[in-house]
């Protein structure tokens, strides 16, 4: 599984930090999340499944 952050829909809520600090980090720049590293680990997809479910703008996918 990979994941990406949706950088127009993304309005830095931090729901995504919250849920899987491991992989989403925020910009300093504008605020809004980004993904460390887009390959999720298997121990990590529940986490990220969790953040998908957070989002509050459903700025977050995965593929």
């Amino acid at each position: 599984m990979k994941v990406r952050v949706d950088d127009r829909l993304c309005q830095g809520h931090a729901m995504c930090t919250l849920a899987c600090p491991e992989l989403f980090e925020l910009s300093d720049e504008d605020g809004h999340a980004f993904v460390r590293q887009a390959d999720v680990p298997p121990e990590l997809a529940e986490k990220i499944e969790q953040a998908v479910r957070g989002c509050p703008e459903g700025a977050i996918q995965t593929y």
